[in-house]
């Protein structure tokens, strides 16, 4: 009885325990499911690289955020590569602009084992660059050099976003003629492979036209006073000038210009198609002609231009849109490739066709973009307004060319 008796007993604990428990509002907790494997990730890095200190930092940022952007965004899509989740790594580089940097630079993406490189900005840092790129088999999209050298070296790894300075140069240079009928222009040149490329173009359309030009007068990348060589080409009384260089040199030269009392239209390149002109050389400034390898920035997609104003809180100033689509192609490759080795989805960036922020780009043999277009634009009240684009030989005011494209690139710009 005894022992039935305390069985009884601690039954009866055991019961009102529990129900005191049940009480509480309390339930015994489920069992944790078991987590879903997580995916296997695959980091993928991409090199950036362009002069991120220095007088033109500004461009060079402008377009690592076109890279960082489009990097940003592939890894908030959830790309996946070969059955893997790829994860992009942006390692944006600084080559100062010049030559020497710049190869050491690309030794250390080689080394770092980069699937690709973004880059460069500047012609004479990027074909250098380029050779150690193709020693290592890396494929290399630049969206801003457009010296013709670097697609000339047979280098099949390498590719460019934008026109090349024997498109830009004759279509600057045959505007310049056409507008405003110089009979004498003087030339000068910043003595860079751009600067000195894109002046050589320039020359040869406009003596082309029976139009006299001065003897080539040259500073440097970095030359801020201009005054000697001014003086030279008053006395000659140019019609017009032509500059060969970045805006942080143009700036000075124009003002210095116009302080001089210069008279002529003074025309530049895509390196000094920028407002920075107006915060160098004020209204000087006002009613130069410039031009630009490709679409304004405020032509490419709206979508484009919505995702940059809202990570950067400011405008593209010049190729962002060039070296966003640059990341994104290689992106694109690597996606049809199944895989990140360069090797691999080298084949598929030469046969791409692929509807990007400055619309359709696809590579003809020596690695350019086809139907590449070129825009001449005036300074007008201190902003660079786009007035004309050139596209397979054609020149059309700028409003006809927004009507007669479609979709992405090419849309009114906004204001």
């Amino acid at each position: 009885m005894l022992a039935i008796n305390l069985r009884t007993t601690l039954l009866a604990a055991v019961t009102a325990m529990g129900l005191a428990a049940c009480g509480e509002g309390k339930k015994p907790e489920p069992k944790a499911q078991a987590e879903a494997p997580a995916q296997p990730t695959l980091e993928i890095k991409i090199g950036h690289v362009a002069p991120l200190t220095g007088s033109i930092a500004h461009l060079g940022k402008d377009n690592e955020n076109g890279a960082r952007l489009a990097i940003e965004q592939a890894n908030a899509a959830h790309i996946m590569i070969g059955g893997k989740l790829a994860h992009f790594v942006l390692l944006a580089e600084d080559d100062q602009a010049d030559p020497k940097v710049a190869t050491t630079v690309a030794q250390k993406l080689v080394d770092e084992k980069v699937a690709g490189v973004d880059g460069h900005l500047n012609s004479g840092t990027t074909i250098p660059a380029s050779a150690i790129y193709h020693q290592a088999g890396i494929p290399m999209i630049t969206g801003s050099a457009t010296n013709p050298q670097l697609t000339e070296q047979g280098f099949d790894n390498v590719f460019r976003v934008v026109g090349r300075d024997d498109q830009q140069g004759p279509a600057i240079a045959s505007y310049l003629a056409a507008t405003e009928k110089p009979k004498v222009v003087a030339v000068i040149d910043d003595a860079t492979a751009y600067g000195e490329g894109l002046a050589n173009e320039v020359e040869k359309t406009l003596k082309g036209e029976g139009i006299q030009v001065l003897a080539r007068e040259k500073g440097t990348d970095k030359t801020t006073d201009w005054m000697a060589v001014l003086t030279r080409i008053k006395g000659e009384k140019p019609d017009a000038v032509f500059y060969g260089g970045m805006d942080a040199t143009a700036g000075p030269l124009i003002k210095q210009g116009k302080e001089l009392g210069i008279k002529a239209i003074f025309a530049f390149g895509d390196g000094a198609c920028t407002e920075e002109m107006h915060k160098l050389a004020g209204a000087a400034a006002e009613g130069m002609l410039c031009s630009q390898a490709g679409i304004p920035p405020q032509a490419a997609s709206k979508a484009f231009l919505d995702a940059y104003k809202a990570r950067f809180h400011m405008d593209p100033i010049l190729y962002a849109p060039f070296t966003y689509d640059a990341a994104n192609l290689m992106i694109e490759a690597m996606k049809q490739a199944g895989s990140p080795e360069p090797a691999k989805y080298l084949p598929f960036l030469h046969k791409i066709s692929y509807e990007g922020a400055t619309g359709k780009i696809e590579f003809d043999a020596k690695g350019d973009r086809k139907n590449a277009e070129i825009t001449i634009f005036t300074m007008k009240n201190g902003k660079i307004d786009p007035i004309a684009v050139v596209k397979a030989g054609k020149t059309m005011p700028y409003e006809e060319f927004l009507k007669g494209t479609a979709g992405g690139a090419g849309q009114a710009p906004q204001k």
